[in-house]
């Protein structure tokens, strides 16, 4: 690659999907204009596209492989002017928790386009704009360091899926696609006037107007994280109560909660899962999801370190509950895609469990299960709707013994639901671990609530296998089944090798996200101590000037 790629790396990463759909986009406009034609074949687009996700992978290689897990701090940074006097500056940067999961968007959008090569037939080619401009939109949103930035990234996300399931869903698919915008867009209205009450606490404090994060050197302004935001409450400081922490980040938090999703935020999901095309609910599965955890690890925390110590109980219970419900509701339901929707909540409640345990464990565990949840997410999804398209239908009541017609499918499936399931040599396995050794540590209560839950998962996961593949063959329409293709195998076994190679050998993951989770929890604490030695000088203060005003002991009534 050439220099100018090489320090641009970031961007070529990002913005090569969306420039893909761009160029699809115009070849169709040229070709309708000067040859009175519809331009390019939608094969042909299809084909270009699956270009431009190898070509993102391609970057992404390029980016771990200039990633040095040695260094602290912010890498490949590219930082421009945008909107400088309102302080939105196109800045992007690298550390060792989004250059995993950046890596693994990269490497799942490729493996869903192969995998869904022939499940779209209408307007396929608008289809394959939308997934490109996904891609980028979700890449985005994992490098950014100005939040103003992350916010149109994060916008951008909701609307392009809304409409992937409003075109291509199910036949409930306009009931679940509203749903979901108005579930997020509550949220995202609540993040946005958080950032404004930061930035202008910010401005105050700074007295340049900055959305940026952190600050470069020789920077002017504070960062973000820098920001003394008020305690309020009994702390003395005298501050408005909507400019405190608590209620900041209850707002931030509740747009970062519902996309999670928590208990009892999640209304959304099972029927997005359920109505989305295949490759959406993938999208939205394996990644999405994973922007709601990633921005508690990245914003609320750092940027709200007292308030998330005061929740964290509260987080904490009310991931545990999600655990212990997805895994109950997944244990009665009777539809697949809804199956594997409400196993997905389980892990994403044990995920907070671990982002919120406080401790180096259970964080890195935490970004190790967003890994593997990804691709097990992935496969389990892409296998569902393998048989959907065969089939015609994904309930269990319907499926039974198709084990025999389809071998190669019945082992695929075993494997990814093993992994999923936490067995050892599997990523699901490294990550539960760390999480449950970091959760122990924050209180035993906690390991062992979430240990029970997964367990109730397990169960639900043994009984999808036992009723889809094992048993009689009573139904006549499963024994003509037809295996699994070279190209559906190629897909599925795709995600199933990094998820058997990090529970080998998670050492490569680890060596980058350890450094960068310890360096993420001395900024927290650091500035929570700021913070709190800010509101005991205030009180200090006020404690004075209320002594000085007051008139001594006895001296009412003295003339």
């Amino acid at each position: 690659m050439g220099p100018y790629i090489e320090e641009s790396l970031l961007s070529w990463l990002v913005f090569t999907p969306m420039a893909t759909a761009l160029l699809l986009l115009a070849s169709g406009a040229v070709g309708e204009l000067a040859f009175r034609s519809k331009g390019l074949p939608a094969e042909v687009w299809r084909a270009i596209a699956m270009g431009g996700t190898l070509l993102t992978l391609l970057f992404a290689s390029r980016v771990w492989g200039s990633f040095d897990p040695e260094l602290t701090g912010y890498q490949l940074i590219e930082r421009g002017e945008w909107l400088p006097s309102l302080g939105v500056h196109y800045f992007v940067g690298i550390d060792g928790i989004s250059l995993v999961l950046v890596s693994t968007t990269a490497f799942l959008m490729p493996v869903v386009l192969l995998a869904t090569w022939n499940e779209v037939g209408r307007a396929l080619k608008s289809y394959v704009v939308f997934l490109l401009f996904l891609e980028t939109s979700m890449l985005g949103a994992f490098v950014t360091l100005n939040l103003f930035q992350f916010y149109v990234f994060w916008e951008l996300m909701l609307v392009l899926m809304y409409f992937v399931i409003v075109v291509w869903g199910g036949p409930r698919r306009v009931q679940a696609a509203t749903k979901f915008f108005l579930f997020t867009l509550l949220g995202s209205l609540l993040m946005l006037v958080a950032l404004l009450v930061v930035h202008q606490l910010n401005f105050e404090q700074g007295g340049v107007p900055n959305f940026d994060l952190v600050t470069l050197p020789g920077g002017e302004g504070l960062g973000l994280l820098e920001t003394l935001i008020p305690l309020g409450g009994a702390s003395g400081d005298g501050a408005v109560w909507w400019k405190t922490q608590l209620w900041l980040f209850l707002a931030l938090g509740m747009a970062f909660a519902i996309k999670v999703p928590l208990v009892p935020l999640h209304g959304w999901l099972p029927d997005a899962h359920s109505e989305a095309p295949t490759a959406g609910t993938v999208a939205l599965a394996a990644v999405l999801l994973k922007v709601g955890a990633y921005a508690f690890v990245r914003i609320a925390l750092p940027l709200f370190p007292a308030a998330s110590f005061t929740l964290t109980p509260i987080i904490l219970t009310l991931a545990l509950v999600g655990v212990v419900y997805g895994s109950l509701l997944a244990l009665v339901e009777r539809d697949l895609k809804r199956l594997v929707a409400y196993a997905s909540l389980a892990n994403m409640g044990l995920i907070v469990v671990g982002v919120f345990a406080g401790n180096l464990h259970g964080m890195t565990g935490a970004v190790v299960q967003m890994v593997s949840h990804a691709l097990c997410v992935a496969a389990l999804f892409l296998l569902v709707g393998f048989i959907q398209e065969r089939r015609g239908t994904r309930e269990l009541s319907e499926l039974g013994g198709l084990a025999r017609p389809m071998p190669v499918f019945a082992a695929l499936f075993g494997v990814v639901l093993l992994a999923n399931m936490g067995l050892p040599f599997s990523s699901g396995f490294v990550g539960e671990l760390l999480i449950l050794l970091g959760s122990f540590r924050a209180g035993p209560a906690v390991a062992v609530t979430a240990a029970a839950g997964m367990v109730l998962a397990v169960a639900a996961l043994l009984r999808l296998y036992r009723g889809v593949l094992l048993g009689p063959l009573e139904n006549p329409e499963n024994r003509r089944l037809i295996d699994l293709d070279l190209r559906e195998r190629v897909a599925v076994l795709a995600l199933i090798v990094p998820v058997l190679w990090i529970g080998v050998y998670p050492n490569p993951i680890l060596r980058r996200v350890e450094p960068s989770v310890s360096m993420l929890l001395q900024s927290v604490e650091r500035h929570r101590s700021a913070a709190l030695e800010s509101a005991a000088r205030a009180m200090a203060e006020a404690d004075a000037a209320a002594a000085e005003g007051e008139p001594e002991p006895g001296a009412e009534g003295v003339d």
